[in-house]
């Protein structure tokens, strides 16, 4: 039963992956990316892993997807649907590291032995001590780069608001607006 419900979560995970780098618009995507996310935080439970599996739910689908969303908000891309889609010789380059890639997991997955055991099991102590002991530099880092990331966000959706005079962004073929001017003319029509 709990292989059956492996490979299940697996397929959802796979599956909302994909959905999430071939949609469209972007909301649309972080909902298709939380769905694999939390499948995946399932599948570490099953492996015995429950503390990566909080940490899934905790940082990825909940800090960075909020982030995502926070960025895709603040900047407001307009109608991405009209967005320009590139030709089938354009994914050449994707596809063929795609293959690359698929190549070696079957490789790997070909030459894989099973063990008898499961690894032992590791305390939340335990991990914390190594990945701030051996990791705190990289761990640093990481927490400056989604810092730096939020500071953009506020500044590019600060400056975009600074200036009120200025026509909004042309969206997709809109046209930007003009407000009219305060003496009623239609600007010499």
């Amino acid at each position: 039963m709990e292989q059956i419900l492996f490979y299940i979560l697996a397929v959802v995970t796979v599956v909302g992956t994909i959905l999430a780098i071939t949609e469209k618009h972007p909301v649309h995507a972080i909902v298709y990316l939380v769905t694999s996310f939390f499948a995946l935080a399932v599948i570490f439970y099953l492996l015995a892993a429950p503390v990566v599996a909080v940490f899934e739910v905790i940082i990825y689908a909940g800090a960075i997807m909020v982030l995502f969303l926070f960025v895709i908000m603040m900047l407001d891309l307009g109608h991405p649907e009209k967005a320009w889609r590139p030709h089938l010789r354009e994914w050449w380059p994707a596809l063929l590291l795609g293959g690359i890639i698929l190549g070696a997991i079957v490789t790997l997955a070909a030459g894989a032995r099973t063990s008898s055991g499961a690894a032992p099991p590791v305390s939340v102590r335990e991990f914390s001590r190594v990945l701030f002991q051996k990791y705190g530099v990289a761990v640093e880092v990481i927490s400056m780069q989604l810092l730096f990331a939020v500071v953009g966000t506020l500044y590019l959706g600060k400056r975009r608001k600074a200036n009120p005079s200025q026509p909004p962004l042309v969206r997709g073929g809109d046209k930007p607006f003009l407000p009219p001017d305060k003496g009623g003319s239609r600007g010499g029509i």
